[in-house]
């Protein structure tokens, strides 16, 4: 058996300022303005995070009109757990996909009810899965052993909720191995196209009561619509194939993950939620037929574009001819963007002291962030406009993951986050999380 073999590696993109369109340096403008006038950011608040909240109740309201009434959209919580997202969240009409007994609870607090939760952690508890087996959410078996697990546990307390076995199609990885879930070895769910798996998961649909739902996510960023949607085909295969051999069809809802793909490198959304709903269409039709209940779980597509990071300049100096300007936004809070910039490069823009665009010949210069290594680089070599002490950085499109992923070197606290919606010609801030103090963090590091 042979598999696709992955995309080299990108050398990644270098983004300039002239990657900011000037619309968006002209709106973020207005919130670093709105912002330092009452203090937001400033003083001490060296680096704060915003998310639009009416942008992101127009991205969900658009992925809900791109598909069919008998798709339920779920939130992959993973990409941002602050409690006050979720439940921005729930009220814009989404369910919850948590991975780990800390993100169930916390949909459970945003007011998420059980039906509208799917469970996905890899590497499941005894107690966890009654938990969720309680509760009556939805359950991804990861592998046999956790389905004897499970089958334990449904002895005792027969689920109520969707059970189901999350598939490796191994159809390939894409650009970026750590996001692409569908190689032939991925950590992830039961390889289909292993020897003896299809026959065994077939009779064990046939003979277990409980088994009612199949669950995929080929992969995240990196991956190709194709590759996204011949996975899902696979699955859809596969319940066609049980559902055939019963005289009830059994598999009645296949969850057929996220992983829309986001434009880093420019303000445009693409692609949109209608153009994969246009491949899945043209691929998998079957899902359109109305036959299943169809459950996705779009994270980073739903909040990336929405947030920003605003990081003050504290020095510029010149090493080697370059100019490097010393920030407050690292690794700390950006580990992605420092560790693997050829993939998860971020796209910055500059503002002065009172939050006005930035002027002046662009010139090669770096972005350092707090953190006591060299590599630690926001961004590097980029075209920036010439930065001073006390000017602003942003950077752009940073709503999903960087916010509720902090990595506690140094014993950096983790900054203030702010929601922002238009009111009339002014902006209302709603504080969504506070920045730790110093004995906090030393707390959580104990």
């Amino acid at each position: 058996m042979t598999h696709p073999k992955p995309a080299p590696p990108s050398s990644g993109p270098i983004y300039s300022i002239d990657a900011v369109g000037p619309q968006t340096r002209s709106r973020v403008s207005g919130l670093l303005k709105a912002a330092l006038s009452i203090r937001i950011i400033g003083g001490d608040a060296d680096l704060v995070g915003f998310l639009d909240i009416d942008g992101i109740a127009e991205t969900v309201k658009t992925l809900k009109a791109s598909f069919p009434s008998h798709f339920t959209h779920l939130f992959a919580a993973k990409s941002n757990t602050m409690l006050s997202v979720l439940e921005l969240i729930r009220q814009c009409g989404m369910g919850c996909e948590a991975a780990s007994p800390a993100e169930l609870e916390q949909a459970l607090r945003a007011g998420f009810t059980p039906a509208l939760i799917s469970f996905d952690e890899p590497a499941k508890i005894e107690s966890t899965l009654r938990r969720v087996i309680q509760l009556g959410a939805g359950l991804h078996i990861d592998n046999f052993q956790e389905f004897e697990r499970v089958r334990a546990v449904a002895s005792e307390i027969p689920p109520r909720g969707p059970v189901g076995f999350r598939l490796n199609p191994q159809r390939g990885a894409g650009r970026i191995k750590a996001t692409s879930t569908a190689a032939p070895t991925s950590k992830f769910g039961i390889g289909l196209r292993d020897p003896g798996n299809r026959e065994k998961l077939i009779e064990l649909y046939r003979g277990v009561p409980w088994l009612n739902r199949l669950h995929v996510h080929a992969g995240a960023q990196g991956c190709p619509l194709d590759l996204l949607s011949s996975s899902i085909a696979d699955i859809v295969h596969l319940a066609e194939e049980i559902n055939r051999s019963l005289d009830t069809p059994k598999v009645t809802a296949i969850d057929i993950g996220g992983g829309l793909p986001v434009n880093f490198e420019g303000d445009n959304v693409t692609p949109t939620f209608a153009d994969y709903a246009a491949v899945l269409r043209r691929n998998v039709p079957r899902l359109f037929s109305g036959e299943y209940r169809v459950f996705t779980e779009f994270g980073r597509a739903v909040l990336a574009k929405h947030g920003l990071l605003a990081s003050r300049v504290e020095y510029v100096k010149q090493t080697g001819g370059r100019p490097i300007a010393i920030s407050h936004a690292g690794a700390q809070i950006a580990a992605r963007a420092v560790n693997a910039p050829e993939y998860w490069a971020v796209r910055c823009s500059a503002y002065d002291a009172q939050g006005s665009p930035k002027a002046g010949k662009p010139r090669t210069c770096d972005i350092a962030g707090p953190c006591c290594f060299s590599g630690d680089l926001l961004a590097q070599g980029i075209q920036m406009p010439p930065l001073e002490a006390n000017d602003w950085i942003v950077a752009h499109d940073t709503g999903a993951y960087y916010f509720t992923v902090p990595y506690f070197f140094n014993a950096l606290p983790v900054p203030a986050i702010y929601g922002y919606r238009s009111s009339g010609e002014n902006l209302e801030f709603q504080q969504f999380r506070k920045k730790q103090s110093i004995d906090q963090v030393l707390e959580v590091i104990g």
